[in-house]
């Protein structure tokens, strides 16, 4: 399984949970229907955030591998060692 779809499953089943939890609390609708949006809000928040995350490393991790591929069809020797420099920096940020 996929760290995407696990996530995904995991930050639904949360979602689906604390609101089920929240409509059989005691409180007035009213509470419960701000707790709900809040509730939504907060996990809307965290899932653009994981989103944002995996695809600024799955940018790097592209970039990377062009940058070694242009160093392994190089000519000269400067042109390769300078996409292998660019290789490694953005497997650094990909970390």
């Amino acid at each position: 399984m996929s760290k995407g779809k696990f996530l995904s499953g995991l930050l639904s089943g949360a979602a689906v949970g604390a609101a089920i939890g929240l409509l059989f609390a005691p409180k007035k609708g009213v509470d419960t229907r701000k707790k709900i949006t809040e509730t939504g809000d907060n996990y809307l928040q965290d899932a653009k955030s994981k989103f944002n995350e995996m695809t600024d490393n799955l940018s790097h991790k592209v970039e990377s591998v062009t940058a070694k591929t242009k160093a392994n069809l190089s000519d000269s020797k400067i042109g390769q060692k300078y996409n292998e420099a660019k290789s490694d920096l953005h497997d650094k940020k990909s970390y």
